[in-house]
C-alpha cells in the first residue's frame, strides 16, 4: 500500500511538471520522472504498446517544458518494429494416416516461411557440411536433398563442451542455410536427447527481425520423427548415439511423403525516438551538435524471448534503472542546459531512443535517418542504467574515453573532487545506443552505474534507485558537456576498440571480417555494413560503411544469420570474394582473412 501511495504522489507531481521544471538537476525531479516512467500504468514500456507511447508523449512534453525545439514530426521520429510473431490460421503436418496436432506434435519456427510442401524426407544427421583442415563432416554426402524435406538434429555431438570445434556449425539458422544450399525445400528439426530429454517444442519468439528462412521449417517431436524414419530401422536416440560415437555421417533417404503447411503472422507496430533541440548561440558553431541520449523502452510484461532473466514469468517489468533512470537524466540535463542556453556555442540534440532492448534499433534508425547533418554531430553522451549506485564500490563507469584524443583528459579534469571514483574504459563499442554513433565515427561517452541482480527482472522498481547519487552523476556529466560544447575546435575522433560484435547468442567465430553488421535487419537486399574496423580484413579489401553484402564466395547472404553462417566456415588466411551493392551497383571485392 505504501508503494502505491508513493507512486500515486509522484504521478501527480509529474503532471504538474508538464508546465514547469527546475533549471537544476534535483532529486525531486529525478524521482518524479522515474516514478512515472517506471509505473505499472505504463506496463513496462514495450515498443509499439500504449505504455511506450505514453512514455514517449511524457518525454516530449518534458522536453517542451525545458524549452527545447521539437525535431522530426512534432518531436517524434517514427519507425516500424516487429512487435510479435504468431501462428496463422493453418498449420498442419501429416503423413500416411497421421495428422499432427500443433504445439503437441509439431511447431513451425518463428523464422519459417509460410507455405505448403509435400515431399519425401532425407535424414541428414546434425546437418553439417564441414570441410576444414582439422574437421571434415558432410551429412549431405551420398544423399539427394533437392526438393525434399531434410530432417536434422539440433546442436552438435559435443553439446557439453564449451570449447567444442563444432560450435561454429551448431547454430540452427546456419544448418537451415546449409540445407537450402543443398536444395532442401523444407526442414524438419528434431531435438536430440542429449540436448533436451523432455523434448519440448521450440516456441515462437520474436527476435526482432522479420527475415525468414525462405523455406518451411518445423520442429517435430522425437516420437513423430521416429514414425517417419521407421522404414530405416533406426530411431532418433540410437542415431544420436551413433553420430556422437563415430563422429561421421549417418544419412539416408526415407520413402515416406510428408505433407505440411506453415503459416506465420508477423505483427508490426510503430514506435518513435523522441527528439528535442537546444540551439547554440555561436553563429559559426551552432550548426554543430552534441547528442545527449538514453533509451526509454523496456521489456513490457517479459516472457519468453523478451530478454527477461525470468523468461517463465509474465509480469510487468518496470525498468526503473533500465532505463527510466537514464531517460530522467537526459530530461534533467535538458532543463539545466536550457538555463544556460546563451552560453552554449554548439547546439544540443536530446534524444530518447526506443527499441534499444530489441537490438539498438532506435539509435541505428536515428543515425540512418538523422534529422541534422550526421557529419555535424561532434559527440554523443549516452546514459544507460545510472540509478543503482553501489555505495560499497563507490564508483561509476565511463566508457568511450579513448574515442577522441581529448576525452580522457576532459573526464579526468571533472572527476577531481567527486564523492565517487570513475572507472575509465577507452572502448567505444558497447551494448547500448552509443554503439551506433561510434560506428559512425562520432566520439562517445557511456555513463553507467552497472548491472545488478534486479536487471531485466520485474524487481527493477523506482524505490530502489539512489537519486542523490544520480544527481551527482548528472552534475558531473553536465560539466563535461559544457566543456565539450565550448571547445573552439571539435573533438577529434579516434578509433578505440572494435566496431564489430561477435554476434547474437555469443557465437564464437574462427575468423572475423572486421565489420559492424546491421543486426536490426533493416536492409532487405542483404547485410548492410554499419561500420568497418580500420586495418581489418574488410578495410584492407575495400569494403565501405554502407555497402550491402549479398554474397560471400558466391553463396548468398540475405541477413545477419546467413552472414554468420558463411563466416563460420571460412579459414584464417583464406582469400574470399565478397559481392556488395554500392550506390546501386554490384561490386566484387577480394578479402584476405
Amino acid at each position: 500500500m505504501l508503494k502505491i501511495l508513493i507512486i500515486t504522489f509522484f504521478l501527480l507531481i509529474s503532471g504538474l511538471l508538464f508546465a514547469q521544471r527546475s533549471t537544476d538537476i534535483t532529486v525531486k525531479d529525478l524521482q518524479s520522472d522515474v516514478y512515472y516512467l517506471a509505473s505499472d500504468s505504463l506496463k513496462g514500456r514495450k515498443p509499439g504498446t500504449s505504455g511506450a507511447n505514453l512514455a514517449a508523449e511524457y518525454i516530449r512534453r518534458q522536453f517542451e517544458a525545458c524549452n527545447l525545439k521539437p525535431a522530426a514530426e512534432n518531436g517524434f521520429q517514427y519507425f516500424d518494429i516487429v512487435s510479435d510473431i504468431t501462428l496463422g490460421e493453418k498449420n498442419t503436418l501429416s503423413f500416411i494416416d497421421f495428422d499432427g496436432t500443433i504445439n503437441k506434435d509439431f511447431m513451425p519456427l518463428a523464422y519459417s516461411s509460410s507455405g505448403t510442401l509435400s515431399a519425401t524426407v532425407v535424414f541428414a544427421g546434425y546437418g553439417f557440411d564441414i570441410d576444414q583442415d582439422s574437421l571434415k563432416w558432410n551429412d549431405y554426402d551420398g544423399v539427394e536433398a533437392k526438393g525434399k524435406w531434410v530432417m536434422i538434429l539440433r546442436a552438435d555431438p559435443e553439446i557439453d563442451s564449451m570449447d567444442s570445434k563444432f560450435i561454429p556449425y551448431s547454430d540452427l539458422r546456419g544448418k537451415i542455410l546449409t540445407a537450402k544450399d543443398h536444395g532442401a525445400a523444407g526442414v524438419l528439426v528434431v531435438t536430440p536427447v542429449g540436448y533436451d530429454k523432455d523434448d519440448k517444442l521450440i516456441q515462437l519468439s520474436n527476435d526482432n527481425n522479420d527475415v525468414t528462412s525462405g523455406i518451411p521449417v518445423i520442429n517435430i517431436k522425437r516420437k513423430i520423427a521416429n514414425t517417419i524414419i521407421q522404414p530405416s530401422g533406426y530411431k532418433i536416440d540410437s542415431l544420436e548415439k551413433i553420430l556422437n560415437k563415430t563422429r561421421a555421417p549417418k544419412s539416408f533417404q526415407v520413402p515416406i511423403k510428408v505433407d505440411a503447411t506453415t503459416s506465420i503472422v508477423v505483427k508490426r507496430e510503430k514506435t518513435a525516438n523522441v527528439i528535442g533541440i537546444l540551439e547554440g548561440s555561436d553563429p559559426l558553431l551552432r550548426n554543430e551538435y552534441i547528442v545527449i541520449g538514453a533509451h526509454y523502452d523496456h521489456l513490457g510484461l517479459g516472457g519468453t524471448g523478451s530478454g527477461s532473466r525470468f523468461p517463465d514469468t509474465v509480469a510487468i517489468h518496470n525498468g526503473a534503472d533500465d532505463n527510466a533512470s537514464g531517460t530522467a537524466m537526459v530530461i534533467e540535463l535538458a532543463g539545466k542546459l536550457s538555463a544556460v542556453k546563451k552560453d552554449l556555442r554548439r547546439s544540443i540534440l536530446f534524444v530518447s531512443f526506443s527499441a534499444e532492448e530489441m537490438g539498438l534499433i532506435g539509435s541505428k534508425y536515428f543515425i540512418d535517418h538523422c534529422p541534422v547533418d550526421k557529419k555535424q554531430i561532434k559527440a554523443m553522451l549516452n546514459f544507460d542504467m545510472v540509478g543503482r549506485f553501489d555505495r560499497d564500490k563507490n564508483s561509476i563507469s565511463v566508457s568511450g574515453t579513448g574515442t577522441a584524443v581529448e576525452l580522457d583528459s576532459i573526464v579526468k579534469k571533472h572527476e577531481k573532487g567527486l564523492p565517487f571514483s570513475v572507472t575509465h574504459s577507452s572502448d567505444g563499442y558497447g551494448p547500448s545506443d552509443h554503439a551506433a554513433f561510434y560506428s559512425a565515427n562520432i566520439p562517445v561517452l557511456y555513463f553507467s552505474t552497472g548491472a545488478h541482480t534486479d536487471y531485466h527482472t520485474p524487481q527493477d522498481d523506482a524505490d530502489k534507485l539512489d537519486y542523490e547519487k544520480e544527481k551527482e552523476i548528472g552534475d558531473f556529466a553536465y560539466n563535461i558537456i559544457l566543456d565539450v560544447n565550448k571547445m573552439a575546435v571539435p573533438l577529434a575522433f579516434k578509433e578505440s576498440g572494435s566496431k564489430e560484435s561477435s554476434g547474437r547468442g555469443g557465437r564464437r567465430l574462427k575468423v572475423t571480417l572486421g565489420i559492424m553488421p546491421d543486426f536490426a535487419g533493416s536492409e532487405k537486399q542483404g547485410l548492410r555494413v554499419d561500420g568497418v574496423t580500420k586495418g581489418g580484413p574488410a578495410d584492407k579489401g575495400g569494403l565501405l560503411k554502407g555497402d550491402i553484402i549479398i554474397s560471400i564466395n558466391g553463396m548468398k547472404v540475405r541477413d545477419i544469420y546467413e552472414y554468420m553462417s558463411r563466416l563460420g566456415k571460412l579459414k584464417h588466411g583464406q582469400t574470399i570474394s565478397v559481392e556488395v551493392i554500392r550506390e546501386e551497383k554490384n561490386e566484387v571485392l577480394l578479402v584476405q582473412l
